[in-house]
């Protein structure tokens, strides 16, 4: 089954209140379905924009906006639990940070289901800033969901860099794998760039990007995000030469809407010039 898959290029904003956000992520939703894409995903940490709703001494402390942003999250689960059904889509809501227990926050990225369900992939592997600065602390499963279009992962940026990962989700059967992400320098974005494309070759998958983009000087979390947006695909026949459907302009305010069909990627498999997917067990007889 073919289905358009959206990822955004998202910029942070300065809200005056909630009603500018809730505003805010459905006109992001309308453009995305009147586009006809039925899975819309969203960067990584995209909502530490409603920190702004706190002001100047929650919004530059990282650990206060923490705090603060959890009387929001029961309203964020809403918001977009509401699109999802409203709209008929599958939304990755980028990722949100999410108290566990006293200062131990997970960064945690849901996905919220046409019919109302939802379930989360929290972040595992941490950054230095995340580690070092934030309070953030690393989750401890990695999951799969079901889709009617097939089953569905989630990297979470810096996740994506570590290829066992990936090749566990797709060994459960995932064959899209989706990677929210948020980076501050042109090279951490292409980190995740080159990840998300090996990550498609290796496991002759679907990977798909999405970026925060665009400067929030007022923010101490995401003041300064670059990136693109991109689809990636398996790297044979049938296939983008370079295993580049999509990519979004650099830096730019938008989304990145594809086709993509997942059953290929089973073909792919079973059927390509070369069997990544397949020969990867191979691997263990050559090194201890």
């Amino acid at each position: 089954m073919n289905v358009k898959i959206a990822a955004a290029q998202y910029n942070i904003s300065f809200l005056e209140d909630w009603e500018a956000y809730q505003q805010k992520i459905e006109r992001w939703v309308v453009e995305a379905r009147t586009q006809e894409a039925k899975i819309l995903v969203f960067p990584e940490y995209f909502s530490m924009e409603l920190a702004s709703l706190f002001g100047q001494k929650v919004y530059s402390s990282l650990s206060q906006q923490l705090e603060a942003m959890q009387s929001l999250h029961d309203n964020f689960m809403t918001l977009f639990s509401q699109l999802a059904q409203q709209y008929q889509c599958i939304i990755q809501a980028g990722t949100f940070p999410v108290r566990i227990d006293a200062e131990i926050y997970r960064n945690r990225a849901y996905l919220f289901m046409p019919d109302g369900q939802f379930d989360y992939q929290d972040k595992l592997m941490m950054t230095r800033f995340e580690n070092e600065q934030w309070l953030i602390k690393g989750g401890k499963e990695l999951k799969c969901f079901d889709s009617p279009y097939g089953k569905i992962a989630i990297n979470i940026c810096y996740d994506s860099e570590f290829p066992l990962l990936a090749r566990a989700q797709a060994e459960a059967g995932c064959v899209l794998i989706l990677v929210p992400s948020c980076t501050d320098t042109r090279a951490g974005y292409h980190r995740v760039k080159i990840a998300c494309q090996a990550r498609a070759l290796e496991n002759q998958c679907y990977v798909v990007q999405a970026s925060l983009v665009g400067d929030a000087l007022w923010s101490e979390a995401v003041d300064v995000n670059v990136g693109a947006a991109a689809i990636y695909t398996p790297v044979d026949k049938g296939f983008p030469d370079d295993g580049v459907l999509l990519v979004g302009t650099f830096n730019a305010v938008q989304w990145v809407i594809g086709e993509i069909s997942p059953n290929d990627c089973e073909m792919v498999r079973n059927h390509g010039q070369v069997f990544n997917y397949k020969d990867w067990p191979l691997q263990a007889s050559f090194v201890n």
